[in-house]
C-alpha cells in the first residue's frame, strides 16, 4: 500500500539508522533546508508525513514548509509526494493553520485542502475514537510499548475514492489497512488487521459514529 500513517514517536522504536533518518529530515526541515528535504525524501519518500522521534511538536515536513513560508515550488513537491495537508500537529494545527497563525497567506492559500470525500466532523471524529478501541483491543500491549500514533481520519479526506491506507504496528508482524467505503453522516470505516505470522489471524471490521462491527475473521 502507498499510503502510510506513521505512528512512530520514539527512537528506539525503528532501526539506528532509520531514526538518523528521521532526525535529518527534520532537521532539514525546521532549518529551513528545502533542498535537503527534497532530496530525503525522493530517496525515502515514506517519511513525507513524519515527525521527530521523540519530538513534541509533532511538525511533519509540511507544518515546518508553513511555518517557515517556503516557495511555492516546495510546497507543491511536498504535497505532490504525498505531504497531507489534514495532518495535525500536537496543537491540532493543520499546515493551512500554521501558516495563517504566521500570517503567510501565499502559503495558505496553496495548503488548504483539497477534499475528496465528505465527512462530518463529530462524525469523523466519533469513527476515530471506536477505530482506536479497535486497535487497542487487537494489540494494545503493543501500541503502549511502542508509543504509538494512533492513525488520525482527516488525512482520509484528501485520499480520492477508497484507497487504504497502511498503519504497521511493530512487534505485531503486521497490522491495520483502514480505509472510508462511503461519506457522510452514514459514513463507514472498514479496517482490516492481522499479523502475518499466525494463520488465520485477520479480522474486518465496519466502524460507524455509533460504533464497530466485527464483520469477518479468520482470513490472511
Amino acid at each position: 500500500m502507498s499510503l502510510v500513517w506513521d505512528g512512530i514517536t520514539t527512537r528506539g522504536v525503528v532501526s539506528e539508522g532509520s531514526a538518523a533518518e528521521r532526525h535529518r529530515l527534520a532537521d532539514a526541515s525546521k532549518t529551513y533546508d528545502w533542498t535537503t528535504v527534497l532530496a530525503l525524501l525522493h530517496e525515502h519518500p515514506g517519511l513525507v508525513n513524519t515527525t521527530r522521534p521523540g519530538g513534541v511538536s509533532l511538525f511533519a515536513p509540511l507544518h515546518q514548509a508553513a511555518h517557515g513560508n517556503a516557495p511555492p515550488g516546495v510546497l507543491e513537491a511536498l504535497i505532490g509526494l504525498g505531504a497531507w495537508r489534514m495532518l495535525l500537529n500536537a496543537r491540532g494545527e493543520r499546515p493551512v493553520d500554521v501558516a495563517e497563525r504566521c500570517g503567510h497567506g501565499r502559503a495558505a492559500e496553496i495548503l488548504r485542502p483539497v477534499l475528496r470525500r465528505r465527512v462530518p466532523a463529530g462524525v469523523l471524529a466519533a469513527m476515530q475514537a471506536h477505530f482506536h478501541a479497535v486497535i487497542r483491543g487487537r494489540a494494545d500491549d503493543l501500541v503502549r510499548k511502542a508509543s504509538l500514533r494512533l492513525p488520525e481520519l482527516g488525512p482520509l479526506l484528501e485520499v480520492p475514492g477508497d484507497e487504504p491506507v497502511w498503519f504497521a504496528v511493530p512487534g505485531m508482524y503486521g497490522g491495520f489497512a483502514y480505509r472510508l467505503r462511503s461519506d457522510g453522516v452514514e459514513a463507514v470505516l472498514v479496517a482490516e488487521s492481522w499479523c502475518r505470522v499466525v494463520g488465520g489471524s485477520g479480522q474486518r471490521h465496519e466502524i460507524t459514529s455509533a460504533g464497530s462491527r466485527l464483520v469477518e475473521e479468520g482470513f490472511v
